[in-house]
């Protein structure tokens, strides 16, 4: 697996996420460890000093999935938001996880529940709440 790349995190979302974490098993959650993992590392911010270009909670994001040239934008949302639309993904989906923290251009290897890995890269954060000044959402 390459390098992971940085990954910048508010306090709002790293407190919340670290709360949806401890409110899940493994067993729900076969990539709860992964997540677990990428949290620690990350670098967290006020949500006012987030980057405008980073995936943040509630973020729509245009990324591709390396095995499927396929471009799709998403809405990263906590599983209780997730909603027939199609136009959502969770942050307990493995993709999901795999967005959080990342930057436009931001290439990473993520584990697949079952073995096996996705690389994902993103390509743009169309909206993200910090960057329209909501910092409380």
């Amino acid at each position: 697996m390459s390098t992971r790349p940085n990954i910048i995190l508010s306090t709002t979302d790293a407190e919340r996420l670290e709360r949806l974490l401890d409110s899940v098993d493994d067993a729900e959650f076969p990539g709860k460890a992964d997540l677990e993992a990428e949290l620690s590392r990350a670098i967290v911010v006020d949500a006012k000093d987030i980057p405008p270009k980073v995936v943040t909670m509630r973020s729509t994001v245009k990324f591709r999935i390396e095995l499927s040239s396929e471009e799709r934008c998403l809405t990263l949302v906590y599983p209780s938001d997730v909603d027939d639309s199609g136009r959502t993904i969770s942050i307990l989906a493995p993709v999901g996880s795999a967005l959080l923290g990342l930057s436009e251009g931001d290439e990473i290897d993520w584990p697949k529940p079952g073995g096996g890995t996705l690389r994902v890269r993103i390509d743009e954060v169309t909206y993200q709440p910090e960057r329209a000044g909501e910092y409380h959402r």
